[in-house]
C-alpha cells in the first residue's frame, strides 16, 4: 500500500506509518423467523460494518508528536473522515495502542468504529443537486459553528433561482461563496495545527501546566477533527456544483 494516500482526520500517514493492508466489509443484520413447517422468513435489517483496523510504525524526528496526535484523537472521540483509494468512511477511533521503543520508532495499532460508509451513502442518495450541495454545506456549518467560520451567505446563495445553472450569476455567486468557505477552513486548520503542535512539543514544568497543555491539545485535536471533516464536506459540495448543467 505504499502508493496509497491514507488520511484519518488531520493525519496523513507517511513512510512506515502506512500499513501493509486495511480490512473492510461487515455483515448484513438479519431477522430469521423459523416457521413450524421448517421454513424460514428472513428480513434484512441493514448493514453492520466491521471495525476497520490497521498498524504501522511512526518513525523519524516527529514520531512522538504524531503518535500523541493520534492518541489525542482517540481521547476526544470525535467523528473523523477515513479515506484511502476510493474508500471514504466516517469513523470514531475506538482503540489506539502504541509501543514506545525510542523517540524515532513507535509501532502502533489503531481500530476505528464505522459511523457511516460515505461512499455507499453518496452513491445511494437520490436528491437534487441543489439539495445535495446545501446538505453538505449545512453539515460543514454545524461542524464550524463554534469556530467563527461563516456559511450564511453561501447557504443563502444556493436558494437563489439558477444557483445550479452553469454560468448564471447565482451559480457564480455560489461557487465564490464555497471558495471563500474553503479558504477560511484551510486558514483555520493551519492555525489550529500550529497550536496543537506547540502544545504537544512543549515541556511542562509543573502538574498544572501539564494539565493545561493536555486540555489545549484535546481542544485543538477536536477542532482539527471538525475542521477536517468540514473541509471534506465543502470540497464535495464544490465538486458536485461543478457538475451543474447549462
Amino acid at each position: 500500500m505504499t502508493d496509497v494516500v491514507l488520511v484519518l482526520g488531520p493525519v496523513v500517514f507517511q513512510d512506515f506509518e502506512i500499513p501493509s493492508g486495511i480490512n473492510f466489509g461487515g455483515r448484513q443484520l438479519l431477522a430469521v423467523h423459523r416457521l413450524t413447517d421448517g421454513q424460514r422468513v428472513v428480513d434484512s435489517i441493514g448493514p453492520d460494518e466491521s471495525e476497520i483496523s490497521f498498524s504501522g510504525t511512526f518513525s523519524g524526528a516527529d514520531a512522538t508528536l504524531r503518535a500523541r496526535m493520534l492518541n489525542s484523537l482517540r481521547a476526544v472521540g470525535s467523528e473523523l473522515n477515513l479515506t484511502w483509494d476510493i474508500f471514504f468512511y466516517t469513523v470514531v477511533v475506538s482503540h489506539f495502542d502504541a509501543n514506545y521503543e525510542n523517540s524515532v520508532w513507535i509501532p502502533y495499532r489503531i481500530v476505528c468504529t464505522v459511523v457511516r460508509d460515505e461512499a455507499i451513502s453518496a452513491a445511494s442518495s437520490v436528491i437534487s443537486l441543489a439539495n445535495s450541495v446545501l446538505a453538505d454545506l449545512n453539515v460543514a456549518a454545524g461542524q464550524c459553528a463554534s469556530l467563527g467560520i461563516e456559511f450564511t451567505d453561501v447557504q443563502s446563495s444556493l436558494a437563489n433561482p439558477g444557483a445550479t445553472t452553469l454560468g448564471s450569476a447565482a451559480y457564480l455567486a455560489a461557487r465564490s461563496g464555497i471558495s471563500l468557505a474553503q479558504s477560511a477552513i484551510t486558514t483555520q486548520i493551519e492555525s489550529t495545527e500550529a497550536t496543537l503542535q506547540a502544545a504537544i512539543s512543549s515541556n511542562p514544568s509543573s502538574a498544572g501546566s501539564l494539565t493545561a497543555n493536555l486540555m489545549t491539545s484535546t481542544i485543538a485535536a477536536q477542532q482539527l477533527a471538525d475542521l477536517t471533516s468540514a473541509r471534506a464536506y465543502v470540497g464535495r459540495a464544490a465538486r458536485n456544483l461543478s457538475n451543474a448543467s447549462t
